[in-house]
C-alpha cells in the first residue's frame, strides 16, 4: 500500500509581510499532478493546514480547490488532521458529510481516534488520525488525569492498541514534537510552559507514523517520519530541500520512504557580501525573483541599501549588516530575552518580587492559564 505524506502547508502565511499564497498554489499544483501520476492509496496531511485559526478567504478557497481535485477529480482519499496552527472546530466542520466522499478530517479530539480502513492484496491497513490537542482537551475527552503532552498522546495510543486487531497493519497520523527531531525557527512551540516533546517510543507497535509540526524532512528511527513543510518559512530553512514523501508498506509491515522534491516558484536564499558586489551579480542572476535575505559586509555608510537591492532583486525581504551585529552586544542580550517563553518570563519576575520560586502547584496553575489563553488566541486570531 502506498501513501503520499505531507504536512505543514500553512496556507495563508505571511513572510516578512508578503503573502505566500501564490507560491503555495504553485507547489500544490505540482502536488496534485503528483497524486494523479502516482495514484497512491491515500494522501496523509499531518496538520497545520492553515497558518492561523482564522485563515484568509483566499487560503480557504485554495484548500477547497486542491482537495476537490484530489478527492473528487482524481478519486484518491485524503486523511487530514488539525495541527496546532489550525482551529480544530473550523477545520473539522462537515467532517461526517465529507467522509462519504473520501475526505476524512480529524479536527477535535474525541473519546475514540478517527480510523480509516483501507485494503490491499495483503489485507487491511488501519489509519488512525490524531489531531493536535492540548493535554487538557485530551483529558476532557478521555476522562483521565494527563499532565503532559506525552501522557496525553500515550493515553490516546493506548486506547487505539486496546481495540486494534492483532496482525493488522497500523498507521498513525499525528502532529507532535518528537525528541531528537531537528527544529526550525518558524515552528510555533507546542507547549506553553514546560516541554511539549514526546519520545518516539510512544508510537511503538505502529508500522508507520506520519507526523507534522517540524519543518525539516526527517525520519526518527525507521518508522516515525516528518515530511516537512510545503515551503521554506524561515531563514533557518534556507538550506532545506522541501519535499513530500511517498511511503510504501508491504504485507509484512516493512516501510520504504521516498522523498519527492517540490520546485518553488521563488526560492529563499541568503546572499552575503558587499552591496556593490550583490548588485553586480544580481544583474545576471537567472533567479533574481527569488526571496532574498542580504547580509552586507560593508563597513562604511550606505544610502538606502534596501531600495537599491530591490532594483535587481525585486523580492528582497530584509537585510542585516555584519558591522552593526558585531558591535551590538546589548542587542544579543535582548534577543536572548525575547527567546524566553511567557511562563519563564513570569517565573523570573515572580522570583524577583517574591524572592522565591514558583512551587509545583503555582507553576501548574500558571501553565494551565497560559494554555487556555493560547487556545483562546488561536480561536480568535
Amino acid at each position: 500500500m502506498r501513501f503520499l505524506h505531507t504536512a505543514d502547508w500553512h496556507l495563508g502565511r505571511l513572510f516578512h509581510a508578503r503573502s505566500l499564497l501564490e507560491d503555495q498554489a504553485h507547489v500544490l499544483d505540482q502536488f496534485v499532478a503528483l497524486v494523479r501520476d502516482v495514484r497512491p492509496d491515500a494522501v496523509l496531511i499531518a496538520g497545520d493546514v492553515y497558518d492561523r485559526a482564522v485563515p484568509p478567504p483566499e487560503a480557504v478557497a485554495l484548500l477547497d480547490d486542491v482537495l476537490a481535485r484530489i478527492v473528487v477529480d482524481a478519486g484518491v482519499p485524503v486523511v487530514m488532521i488539525a495541527g496546532n496552527h489550525d482551529s480544530a472546530h473550523r477545520l473539522g466542520f462537515g467532517a461526517r458529510l465529507m467522509a462519504a466522499q473520501g475526505l476524512h478530517v480529524a479536527g477535535r479530539t474525541g473519546p475514540q481516534a478517527s480510523c480509516v480502513t483501507l485494503h490491499d492484496a495483503h489485507g487491511e491497513v488501519r489509519i488512525y488520525a490524531l489531531p493536535y490537542a492540548e493535554p487538557a482537551a485530551v483529558r476532557d475527552a478521555l476522562g483521565l488525569d494527563l499532565p503532559s503532552h506525552e501522557a496525553a498522546l500515550q493515553a490516546q495510543l493506548a486506547a487505539i492498541r486496546a481495540t486494534h486487531p492483532p496482525g493488522v497493519r497500523a498507521v498513525a497520523v499525528a502532529h507532535a514534537f518528537v525528541v531528537g527531531g531537528a527544529v526550525s525557527e518558524s515552528e510555533r512551540p507546542l507547549s506553553v510552559g514546560g516541554s511539549g516533546a514526546v519520545a518516539a517510543e510512544v508510537f511503538a507497535g505502529f508500522d508507520f507514523v506520519a507526523l507534522g509540526h517540524l519543518h525539516r524532512p526527517q525520519t526518527i528511527g525507521e518508522r516515525v517520519h516528518y515530511s516537512g513543510s510545503l515551503l521554506k518559512y524561515s531563514l533557518s530553512e534556507a538550506e532545506h530541500m522541501k519535499s513530500v514523501s511517498l511511503v510504501e508498506i508491504d504485507g509484512a509491515g516493512q516501510v520504504t520512504i521516498e522523498p519527492i522534491a517540490l520546485q518553488p516558484l521563488r526560492n529563499l536564499r541568503v546572499l552575503q557580501g558587499e552591496l556593490a558586489t550583490l548588485l553586480a551579480q544580481g544583474m545576471d542572476d537567472a533567479r533574481r525573483d527569488d526571496y532574498i535575505y542580504a547580509v552586507l559586509s560593508d563597513t562604511g555608510a550606505l544610502l538606502d541599501p534596501m531600495a537599491r537591492l530591490r532594483q535587481v532583486y525585486p523580492n528582497a525581504l530584509a537585510m542585516e549588516r555584519t558591522v552593526l551585529a558585531r558591535s551590538g552586544q546589548a542587542s544579543a542580550a535582548g534577543r536572548q530575552l525575547r527567546e524566553l517563553d511567557t511562563g519563564t518570563l513570569f517565573a523570573n519576575f515572580f522570583r524577583e518580587v517574591a524572592d522565591a520560586d514558583l512551587d509545583g502547584d503555582q507553576r501548574r496553575t500558571l501553565d494551565d492559564l497560559l494554555a487556555d489563553m493560547a487556545a483562546a488566541e488561536r480561536e480568535s486570531a
